[in-house]
C-alpha cells in the first residue's frame, strides 16, 4: 500500500468514527443558546505554538467536533509564537530566544483577550496561576456537577500542584510511562519477575542477576530508555529529577553539585555501566550481517525489543512498537517479544512518587476572558464522556478519564501501572516557575549544563572519579556563572576552559589505545 492510500484509508476510517459519535455529540448539545442562530459570536482559543496560515491540525485535534455541535459558535485560534512568522527571520544572525511567557502574557491580555489558554507545558501553568491570568474552575466544576473522582488521580494531582491544591485547567489525555520487562529473559534466568512499587535498589538488583553473555552475546539487565544507551546526561536527569537536585543556587550564582547526593548518584550509574549491566553507547554499535545474511530490522539497536536488555523504561507509546514488532515477528524472523509492565521506580524517601506525567493539551478560562461561559463549555466538552471515548483510540496517549483506560484488544497487560504513581514534584531540572524565569533572564545559565554533560561522559568513560569531576564542576561552573552574571546572553568563548579530558575528549584509556595503534588520530575536543 503506497502512503497516499493509507493515508486516504486512514482518513476514511476517522470520518467514519466521527460520523458514530456525531449524532451523539449533537445530541448532548442540542438544547439552550449553543445553536441559537440570532446568538452568534467568536470563541478566542490561544495556543503555546501554531501558524495562522495553517490551522488545520490544530482544529482536527480540538475544535472541529465542538463548532458542529455548537454552529453559532466561531473559532479564532490564536497562537502566540507562530511558526510561520519564526521561519522568514534572518538566520544569519543571533536570535534572541523567545521569551514564551511574555508572548502567552500578550494574547491573554490586552483590548482582545483569548477565552481559552491551551497550555503545552505544565510549569507554564503554575506561573499563569500565580500571576493570576486563569480562572479557578472548581466553582464551575461544582455548578455543573462534574465528578472528579471519574478522572485519573495522578492526572488531576499533578494539575492542583500547579495550582495549590486548586484546579485552573483539566486535560483530556496524558502520557505516562511505566518500567517494561522481558518476562521470557526473567523465567529463562529464574529471576522473579519485576512487580508495582520497587524502588531504584530494586530494580537495579535485578538487573544484576539478569545480565549475561559477552560482546554481540550480551544480554543487559536495564536499560534507562526505550532505545538503548543510558550513559548520556539527558537519561541521568529524568533519573535523578525527582529528587530535586540543583546545579546552582536560586541565583544562578552559586554552583551546587560537589555533595555526597550527587556523588552517589554518579557512581551508582557509572558502576551500573562499568559491570555491564546497563549498556555503553558503544554496545549499540554492533553491525548486522551483511550479504545473503543481511534483513532490514525498524527495530535495530532498540535493546530491549530485540531482546538485548530484561528491562527498561519506556512511555506508553512503546506498546504501538512491541505490537507491531509481534505483528511481523516472521517476516522479520524476531521472536515474538513476551513482555508485561510495573510502575516507574521510586527513589527512598519518595515513596509513591515517580510518574513521569507528561500533560501538554491543559485547558483552562483565560481571567481576562470577554467570553467565559462559552469557554468554560468549549473546556467541558473536550473533557466530556463522548470526547474522551473518541480520544480513548489514540495508542500514543492515555485517557485522563477513568472508564476509558483500558488495555488494548487482543493484549494483556498490567495498564494501572501507567496510572498508580503520582507525579514527581519535579520532572526535569530546574524546572520551577522562578529557574524558568532565570534562563530567560540568562540563557547562557545552559552552559552549566553542557560542562556537567561532558564531565558526566568522563566519568561513564572511566577517564575520572565522580568524586574529581563533580569537584572539577564545582570549581569550573563557579568560574562560568560569573561570565555569565557580567555576560547573560552574549558569546562566551572560553566556557569549558580547564574541564577538557586528557585522555581524549571522553575517549576511554582503552579505546585510546586501540584507535592509535590502528592508526586513528585521536582528537582532543
Amino acid at each position: 500500500m503506497n502512503k497516499q492510500a493509507g493515508k486516504t484509508r486512514k482518513w476514511v476510517l476517522t470520518g467514519m468514527t466521527l460520523s458514530l459519535l456525531i449524532p451523539t455529540l449533537a445530541a448532548c448539545n442540542s438544547g439552550g443558546s449553543a445553536n441559537d442562530p440570532d446568538n452568534r459570536r467568536t470563541l478566542r482559543i490561544g495556543t503555546m505554538y501554531g501558524s495562522k496560515s495553517d490551522e488545520s491540525w490544530f482544529r482536527q485535534q480540538f475544535t472541529d467536533m465542538f463548532e458542529f455541535t455548537h454552529s453559532n459558535i466561531d473559532i479564532e485560534v490564536v497562537p502566540a509564537i507562530d511558526y510561520s512568522e519564526m521561519q522568514f527571520e534572518d538566520q544569519s544572525k543571533q536570535q534572541e530566544p523567545v521569551d514564551q511567557m511574555a508572548k502567552l502574557k500578550a494574547i491573554m491580555t490586552g483590548s482582545n483577550p483569548v477565552d481559552v489558554m491551551i497550555i503545552n507545558d505544565i510549569s507554564m501553568l503554575g506561573q499563569l496561576v500565580n500571576e493570576n491570568l486563569l480562572k479557578q474552575l472548581d466553582p464551575m466544576l461544582k455548578e455543573d456537577k462534574m465528578d472528579l473522582t471519574e478522572f485519573v488521580p495522578t492526572v488531576i494531582d499533578g494539575i492542583k500542584e500547579q495550582g495549590d491544591g486548586f484546579l485552573y485547567a483539566l486535560t483530556p489525555t496524558f502520557q505516562s510511562s511505566a518500567l517494561y520487562y522481558n518476562k521470557k529473559l526473567f523465567t529463562a534466568r529464574g529471576v522473579e519477575f519485576p512487580q508495582d512499587g520497587m524502588s531504584w535498589d530494586d530494580v537495579f538488583n535485578l538487573a544484576k542477576r539478569m545480565k549475561s553473555g559477552e560482546g554481540k552475546d550480551s544480554v543487559f539487565g536495564f536499560t534507562f530508555n526505550q532505545w538503548g544507551a543510558g550513559d548520556n546526561f539527558w537519561d541521568f536527569q529524568n533519573f535523578a529529577a525527582p529528587l530535586q537536585l540543583r546545579m546552582y543556587d536560586d541565583k544562578g550564582e552559586t554552583m551546587t553539585v560537589n555533595t555526597p547526593q550527587w556523588q552517589t548518584l554518579w557512581e551508582t550509574v557509572a558502576q551500573l555501566k562499568k559491570d555491564r549491566v546497563t549498556p555503553s553507547q558503544d554496545d549499540m554499535n554492533y553491525e548486522q550481517p551483511q550479504g545473503e545474511d543481511y534483513r532490514y530490522n525498524p527495530f535495530q539497536g532498540q535493546l530491549f525489543l530485540t531482546g538485548k536488555s530484561a528491562m527498561t523504561i519506556g512511555d506508553y507509546g512503546l506498546i504501538n512498537q512491541i505490537q507491531q514488532m509481534n505483528d511481523n515477528s516472521e517476516k522479520l524472523k524476531m521472536e515474538k517479544l513476551d513482555w508485561d509492565v510495573v510502575t516507574i521506580p521510586f527513589h527512598i524517601g519518595m515513596e509513591g512518587f515517580g510518574g513521569n506525567i507528561s500533560l501538554s493539551q491543559l485547558a483552562g478560562v483565560n481571567a481576562n476572558a470577554a467570553n467565559t461561559d462559552d469557554a468554560w463549555e468549549f473546556i467541558k466538552f473536550m473533557n466530556g464522556k463522548e470526547w474522551a471515548k473518541l480520544k480513548s483510540r489514540s495508542t500514543y496517549e492515555l485517557s485522563a478519564r477513568k472508564e476509558f483506560v483500558k488495555v488494548r484488544d487482543g493484549m494483556s497487560y498490567n495498564i494501572d501501572a501507567f496510572t498508580k504513581m503520582k507525579p514527581s514534584p519535579s520532572q526535569y531540572f530546574h524546572s520551577s516557575i522562578k529557574d524558568q524565569e532565570l534562563l530567560r533572564e540568562k540563557p547562557n545559565l545552559n552552559l552549566i549544563n553542557e560542562m556537567g554533560s561532558m564531565l558526566f561522559m568522563q566519568v561513564m568513560q572511566g577517564n575520572k572519579s565522580a568524586k574529581d569531576a563533580l569537584a572539577l564542576w564545582q570549581e569550573k561552573g563557579n568560574d562560568l556563572l560569573q561570565k555569565i552574571k557580567n555576560n547573560p546572553k552574549g558569546n562566551i568563548d572560553d566556557a569549558f576552559n580547564g574541564i577538557q579530558d586528557i585522555n581524549g575528549g571522553g575517549i576511554s584509556p582503552e579505546k585510546r589505545a586501540l584507535m592509535e595503534a590502528a592508526g586513528e588520530a585521536v582528537i582532543v575536543n
